[in-house]
């Protein structure tokens, strides 16, 4: 329901830009375990992987801050009773939980394997991009369900 009011407006654009900033991150860091996985060499594998903590994995967050800024302030047509709300939630703790309980932990061992070694092993490319899918998998399912809105 967008035009509601201003302050919907302002969130809206800002979820957006949040999910557009979410795929964006999510396409980077499956390039990055594709890499990996096919054996890249030491440059490139540092290049993707530098020796610190991905902040930008956690735009994920805003996601559900402004959506549900969005369904405290918008009309009835986002209440937390609407079925798109109800999955959009659910698919972010599942995104959430997976993305800082084995994601993240998973490309920080890359990354010190990387550090120490020059390169990491291949097949823990292969499971950091199978990780990445899931997460992929699962923002599908929130975003053609805010699409569909059934």
């Amino acid at each position: 329901m967008i035009a509601a009011s201003v302050g919907f407006d302002l969130f809206f654009l800002v979820h957006v830009l949040a999910a557009v900033a979410t795929i964006t991150v999510i396409v980077v860091m499956r390039s990055g375990a594709t890499a990996v996985a096919s054996g890249a060499d030491t440059v490139i594998q540092r290049r993707r992987f530098p020796d610190r903590r991905n902040w930008a994995a956690r735009v994920v967050h805003l996601l559900v801050l402004t959506g549900l800024a969005m369904s405290f302030s918008g009309a009835g047509s986002d209440s937390m009773r609407r079925p798109f709300v109800i999955v959009g939630l659910l698919c972010y703790l599942a995104i959430a939980g997976h993305l800082e309980a084995r994601t993240l932990p998973l490309e920080r061992t890359v990354a010190e394997e990387i550090a120490n070694d020059g390169v990491a092993d291949a097949a823990k490319g292969r499971q950091l991009a199978r990780s990445v899918d899931v997460i992929g998998a699962l923002l599908a399912v929130a975003l053609i369900s805010m699409i569909i809105q059934f």
